[in-house]
């Protein structure tokens, strides 16, 4: 079921909504097993057979939590989260990566037969989730052990599919908080705002960039040699669709869950005005980079080794991060981008800690122009559905296709410029080239000018961890004006429903 459909807005949405409120005053526990339930309809909706995988992740990571909170021994609760490691990866193996390791073995000489395996939806962030979980039970960080909870806390609807990914500490104590099960009217208002902002950045604005960047990325996986501009647009207006989409979701996510008065973590914090790489992870998809810091880079040693062990966690870090996205060389290979990059950035830091004027001098905007092409760039191979079409568009972006001149100077420059020279109408591959300017011209506007979620609900702390401190006259507060403003995008984006239009995290 997706966010951006009629059945979830106004059949799921309500009936979840008036079940639970009317529930809970009459029992906290059955209104919590109320949302676990719906969550799980939630999650069967696409595909009810993966419901009892779900269901049996979740039964062996709560046992497997409460066995090591129990042991006695320190010995036998490293050995019980090295086997629950074990087995929750294993489950990510056979689902995600099974496939991509038989391809490769056959293209090495072997003979595998290929499984047909469906990927279940989510599959990534359930099992992080879990994951962070016994590791904080290992440390001690996590006590509470009521299975309700627990259920709720891996399956609650919002971020079920597509994250943000989610630490006991966060959720756990809010299901046992007593202002949870009473209506909010506040905290209504905050959601649907958010919901709002969400859709509109799905529907309207990630939906029609995805016209410009599907149809640039198709020519080039099908053998196709985009030119410079063509090129570029495409690369563009994926880089804006997939920020729009995702942040959108999470947006989304957010909003529902300050609805049923359930605070989650921030995912986005405008990370294409980041001014360095480092910064850039900062903002991006933030759950996921903090997930990989705490239960992955730390663990490696972190910096705690030396300058070049350092390097090689970050690339290893980076690498995996890219894996987790996907079973393919594509995803490695955007990781080991951004690895290169963090690595580029932490030494660029070090000239500019010993007093190199170059390095201290280059200007902010600077640094935000050279980092937003890096990450466009990056983007490449994580849309390509392959390497010949990745290359394809790197060529077409480094000038190799051509760079092509209006036809209506062919006239007068062919004889000048010679043969080599490519006249062409200036077209987003079979379509306008005027409209993909304005999606992607109004897109970088939004992102760069505007203030980001968090920003304009400052006041009201819209998610577990706010961090922005300033306000401003523009702050959203909750009276008639931004009811209607909401109120427009909202029956704008549902006028503008398409069908079969998922969120792109939803393949990870």
């Amino acid at each position: 079921m997706l966010f951006n459909s009629y059945e979830f807005i106004f059949v799921y949405l309500p009936v979840v909504f008036f079940g639970f409120f009317f529930i809970a005053p009459r029992n906290y526990r059955l209104a919590a097993l109320w949302l676990a339930g719906a969550s799980m309809f939630f999650y069967g909706w696409w595909n009810p057979k993966f419901v009892s995988l779900l269901f049996a992740s979740i039964l062996f990571n709560y046992s497997a939590g409460y066995l090591i909170g129990q042991a006695r021994l320190a010995s036998q609760s490293k050995s019980i989260l090295f086997g629950a490691i074990i087995v929750n990866l294993a489950l990510l193996a056979v689902f995600k990566y099974l496939n991509f390791f038989i391809h490769e073995i056959n293209d090495m000489g072997g003979s595998v037969t290929q499984v047909n395996i469906v990927l279940p939806l989510g599959i990534s962030f359930f099992t992080f989730t879990q994951l962070a979980f016994l590791v904080d039970v290992y440390r001690g960080i996590a006590r509470e052990y009521n299975f309700i909870h627990y259920l709720l806390f891996v399956t609650w609807f919002p971020h079920l599919i597509a994250g943000p990914v989610l630490h006991h500490k966060q959720m756990m104590p809010q299901f046992a908080q007593s202002a949870t099960y009473r209506i909010n009217t506040e905290s209504i208002a905050i959601g649907l705002t958010l919901f709002s902002l969400g859709l509109f950045k799905k529907v309207i604005l990630a939906d029609n960039l995805s016209i410009y960047a599907n149809e640039i990325f198709n020519v080039a996986a099908e053998g196709g040699h985009p030119l410079l501009i063509e090129a570029w647009i495409g690369a563009l207006a994926y880089t804006l669709q997939l920020y729009f989409d995702f942040s959108g979701y999470s947006d989304m996510a957010i909003g529902l869950s300050r609805i049923f008065n359930i605070n989650l973590p921030l995912n986005f914090d405008s990370p294409y005005k980041a001014a360095s790489i480092i910064d850039f992870w900062r903002r991006w998809h933030m759950t996921l980079s903090i997930f990989l810091r705490d239960y992955l880079y730390i663990p490696l040693g972190g910096n705690r080794k030396g300058p070049w062990r350092r390097h090689v966690n970050i690339m290893a870090t980076m690498l995996l991060g890219g894996l987790w996205h996907g079973a393919g060389w594509n995803f490695v290979l955007w990781g080991g981008l951004h690895g290169g990059y963090l690595l580029i950035n932490h030494g660029w830091r070090s000239l500019a800690s010993r007093n190199c004027s170059v390095a201290k001098n280059i200007s902010h905007h600077a640094g935000v122009l050279l980092t937003f092409i890096a990450v466009i760039i990056a983007w490449v191979p994580f849309r390509a559905t392959h390497f010949e079409g990745t290359l394809r568009m790197l060529e077409g972006m480094a000038g190799i296709n051509g760079i092509p001149l209006p036809t209506a100077l062919e006239p007068f420059l062919s004889p000048w410029l010679g043969q080599s020279t490519t006249f062409a109408d200036l077209r987003c591959g079979t379509l306008s080239l005027d409209k993909a300017l304005i999606w992607i011209t109004s897109g970088l506007l939004i992102v760069w000018t505007l203030p980001n979620t968090q920003q304009w609900l400052v006041n009201y702390s819209p998610a577990w961890n706010t961090v922005v401190s300033s306000s401003s006259r523009l702050a959203w507060r909750p009276n008639r004006s931004f009811a209607v403003i909401m109120g427009l995008l909202f029956a704008v984006s549902v006028l503008a429903f398409k069908k079969n239009s998922p969120f792109l995290y939803f393949r990870f």
